[in-house]
């Protein structure tokens, strides 16, 4: 239905689009030429008038005797189905008003700002349909402002930064940002709302950071190219969505979904995809008990795939990672892999022979390609070394991209610049043909293009447990729900049991690493530590990571704050059994949990628990295991350790 629809030419004009249920509220002003927004929720202010442009190189700014010709504004109602993932069912309902501006000056240039306004989020981005004189433009920059409270609360990670979004999370002041900072950039208002703001539908575009610009207010900083440009475009073209999630909580904030609302349906049938839970040759070399590099200790040799199989097998996992199977990782891989040969396998390593073995156990081998940032010799090689794996009916496909810049067309870039964000998107699209998934690490950020892709089932983005050793505080884990995971899932690479290894000293308790496998969701799932490991000191606590679902009905967020604790239930999408997980930081709390979100009837419930002398540094491994049967009327009190979790699981009876 279209609510109204005018047609006029104004130099100024105002217009107020409401959210469904009436309470968030945008207004689009046009003022002395210039474009204008802000945003309120409950007639308290969000984002106080703020300013939107687009400048083009070798053109005039566009707010040159700039009209508005015409607006319409309709409502859209529905319910979409995700194929896997933390819900399958998101409400899409929104607001959207649609503003046609042009120049009254001699260019007559012409562009579109489309908005939604979702109870709990405000999107907005720019159309730019063929121009009277050219269909080509390089964006200059993008000019969009977020006027925040300058007094409000920010957990931030650097951006243009070697190590990409591998930083710890500070908080500050929005008046004490100094530099660009990554999105999602979650705020908490002196008012009391908690914003995320992030984008949506990233494609043929710069990654947006954000940081105060000279007028002192969140803008736009779109990653360049290295000719300083932030994008070429064929018009016509649209921008990313720009997207503020609003809650008036910070466990409210972490059931936003609108990311997803805003990119499209597939086009295609991906009911061949499956989400997976794995183990790998992969923390054994992190500890150094085997190498990437061929030796007497290469950990990717056939005989080694194969007890990893037959591992997987006696543990209940589908799948198994193998990693330094190929040519290239002699020497320092990160300065010669541009050497790397993805369909070339080391002497010791025969890929037709562990696939065979790895089918006839009924377990899929997930495979590996470590880019080093190398983008010319990947793209070289990509269709023949994805046509090797496909062959190999390996479905599954984990990718790197280590290094502080990509080498693409023989230029440096940043990952996250338009060129590294196309080359990404290559990688899905050509997976998507040949029917394999995707985890990508060193990846751009996610923008929910998964609905779209499904395949792409899950990347890092942040910083996991390869950091432990001295790298990672307990409240890291209790940050990543509220920021890094607002943009989807993530690869954590969970369940390291050996949590007093020398090398690699973990910092959490045992517990807690259950409870990863609930509190930070993804597609592919990692159990990440040696089988042995699984199999002779712990095997009642891998019951719960046997168990526990990668693919979720829907998703209850319990409770929790930024930084200090996240509790989360969800439900099987296969089942009727319900998994919570919880997690705290350096600090111990007990937690009353009510189990009210149950369907009625009657639970056998395992619990997980910290026992009340754990403590992450201290005694790691002190756990309790209680099993009962419970219903929604219950409730669970539970003790939390410095640097613990929980885990539960309830099986209906």
């Amino acid at each position: 239905m279209t609510w109204w629809v005018k047609w006029f030419q104004k130099d100024e004009a105002e217009k107020t689009i409401f959210s469904p249920d009436g309470r968030t509220k945008c207004q689009f002003i046009l003022k002395n030429s210039q474009v204008f927004y802000d945003v309120t929720r409950d007639n308290k202010p969000i984002v106080k008038r703020s300013r939107l442009d687009i400048t083009i190189s070798g053109e005039e700014p566009l707010h040159n005797r700039l009209k508005l010709i015409r607006s319409r504004s309709s409502r859209h109602q529905e319910m979409i189905e995700m194929l896997w993932g933390e819900d399958r069912y998101i409400n899409n309902t929104y607001t959207e008003g649609v503003f046609y501006l042009a120049e009254a000056s001699k260019a007559h240039r012409i562009y579109t700002i489309r908005f939604r306004v979702f109870d709990n989020a405000v999107a907005f981005r720019y159309e730019i349909p063929p121009q009277p004189k050219f269909s080509q433009v390089v964006i200059k920059d993008e000019l969009t402002e977020f006027n925040i409270d300058l007094n409000a609360s920010v957990w931030q990670i650097p951006a243009y930064q070697p190590d990409r979004y591998e930083y710890n999370y500070e908080r500050c002041t929005v008046y004490d940002l100094k530099n660009s900072v990554h999105t999602p950039l979650t705020i908490k208002t002196p008012n009391g709302f908690y914003l995320s703001i992030h984008e949506a539908a990233l494609y043929d575009y710069g990654s947006m950071t954000i940081k105060l610009n000279h007028d002192q207010i969140l803008s736009s900083d779109i990653t360049p190219l290295s000719d300083g440009s932030k994008a070429h475009v064929n018009l016509p073209f649209q921008t990313p969505w720009r997207l503020v999630m609003i809650a008036n909580s910070a466990i409210e904030l972490t059931t936003n979904r609108t990311m997803y609302c805003l990119n499209d349906p597939p086009s295609e049938d991906f009911s061949w995809v499956e989400t997976l839970k794995f183990i790998g040759i992969w923390w054994a070399m992190y500890v150094g008990e085997w190498t990437w590099a061929p030796g007497e200790r290469h950990g990717a040799t056939t005989a080694h795939a194969k007890e990893y199989i037959d591992a997987a097998v006696r543990l209940g996992i589908k799948g198994l990672l193998i990693e330094g199977w190929n040519e290239g990782w002699e020497g320092d891989w990160l300065e010669n892999g541009i050497n790397n040969k993805f369909t070339v396998a080391t002497k010791d390593f025969d890929l037709p022979e562990v696939a065979r073995y790895a089918a006839a156990k009924n377990i899929e081998i997930v495979g590996h390609h470590e880019t080093v940032g190398f983008i010319d010799n990947y793209e070289n090689q990509l269709e023949d070394a994805y046509n090797y794996y496909a062959a190999n009916n390996v479905h599954y496909i984990k990718t790197g991209y280590a290094g502080s810049m990509i080498t693409i067309n023989g230029r440096r870039e940043y990952h996250h610049s338009q060129l590294g964000v196309k080359h990404y998107q290559k990688t899905v699209e050509l997976a998507a043909k040949k029917k394999i998934c995707l985890d990508i690490h060193e990846p751009i950020k996610g923008t929910g293009i998964e609905r779209t892709w499904p395949n792409l089932l899950s990347r890092e983005g942040a910083r996991g447990q390869e950091y432990e050793g001295g790298a990672l505080q307990p409240s890291h884990a209790c940050l990543l729900p509220y920021t890094r995971l607002l943009s989807g899932g993530m690869d954590y690479t969970n369940g390291i049991f050996d949590i007093k290894n020398s090398v690699k000293r973990i910092s959490t308790t045992l517990a807690r690493q259950a409870a990863y496998f609930v509190t930070i969701y993804s597609g592919m799932a990692m159990a990440a530590d040696r089988p042995f490991i699984y199999e002779e000191r712990f095997p009642k606590v891998f019951n719960f990571i046997r168990e526990v679902p990668t693919n979720f009905e829907r998703s209850v967020p319990l409770a929790g704050e930024i930084g200090e604790y996240y509790i989360v239930a969800r439900k099987d999408r296969y089942t009727p059994n319900w998994y919570i997980g919880g997690v705290t930081n350096g600090t111990g709390r007990r937690v009353h949990v009510n189990l009210d979100f149950l369907d009625e009837g009657s639970y056998y419930a395992t619990i997980y628990t910290d026992s009340e002398d754990a403590h992450f540094r201290d005694n790691p491994f002190g756990i309790n295991i209680l099993e009962k049967h419970v219903g929604r009327s219950d409730s669970l009190d539970i003790y939390m350790a410095p640097g613990g979790g929980f885990a539960v699981s309830l099986k209906k009876i």
